[in-house]
């Protein structure tokens, strides 16, 4: 009888408890038997053959990777450093355990690839007034090429973007010189307008015959003192705006 519960104790001890495996709800458990693919673990507590299987954890979070600043040479020419960051998650955790040794390290240099391959087809304005839509043809390269190893790329973003500090100067120089162009525009624009305003007026008070008693009014206020004499050179408007005056 004890013999009966030595036998089992030992097999419990060394073969039953020591194969138990928990798998968090964010991990997918790859098992091995003798080295071969057998399946994939499910999460929750799960039991494998001690010695005979062994079971690799693969985590299926949204997992970032940096890509250290490439120096690219864009289409006009300009070289650049660029750095971005890769989101990728694992939808396969058997492909992405069996097909490629480190799937972080190869995203990382295929992203790093491509990524120039990218640059080196557009010109500067259009890199950085175009960021997002360079990411994106950056994205479906990558994701494509990782597919194959039960890889999704859900985004990548390219963090900083460094230029030669001479065409920095060069384009502030550019920036100023596009506000003071601007700003002319504004200016004359508002110049014209004023200047249709006035003229709008002009005819109003010609064609009502008030530009008349504007002008008189505009000689008495210089007349106060008697002892002061005016010469006035009247328009030809002015004498029609009378004559309208004197019909009425």
């Amino acid at each position: 009888m004890y013999i009966v519960i030595g036998i089992f104790a030992f097999i419990l001890f060394f073969f039953v408890l020591p194969g138990f495996r928990v798998v968090n709800q964010y991990e997918r458990g790859i098992v091995l038997t003798f080295g071969k693919y057998t399946s994939t673990r499910e999460p929750g507590l799960t039991w494998i053959f001690p010695g005979v299987q062994r079971m690799i954890k693969i985590d299926i979070r949204v997992t970032t990777v940096d890509v250290p600043q490439q120096e690219a040479i864009t289409k006009d020419n300009v070289p650049v450093g660029i750095n971005a960051v890769v989101y990728f998650q694992v939808i396969k955790a058997e492909d992405a355990f069996l097909k490629i040794q480190n799937y972080s390290f190869a995203i990382s240099q295929y992203a790093q690839a491509a990524l120039r391959d990218v640059i080196g087809g557009v010109e500067l304005d259009t890199l950085l007034t175009e960021r997002n839509r360079t990411a994106d043809e950056i994205k479906q390269i990558v994701d494509q090429a990782t597919e194959g190893w039960g890889i999704n790329v859900t985004a990548i973003k390219i963090q900083d973007i460094e230029i030669p500090a001479d065409m920095k100067r060069a384009m502030a120089k550019q920036a100023e010189s596009e506000r003071e162009r601007r700003a002319v525009i504004i200016r004359a624009n508002g110049e014209l307008s004023a200047a249709e305003n006035l003229k709008k007026a002009m005819e109003l008070l010609s064609a009502s015959g008030a530009i008349s008693l504007r002008t008189l009014q505009t000689i008495e206020s210089t007349t106060t003192n008697p002892s002061n004499t005016v010469i006035f050179a009247l328009p030809i408007e002015v004498i029609e705006g009378f004559k309208k005056l004197g019909g009425k």
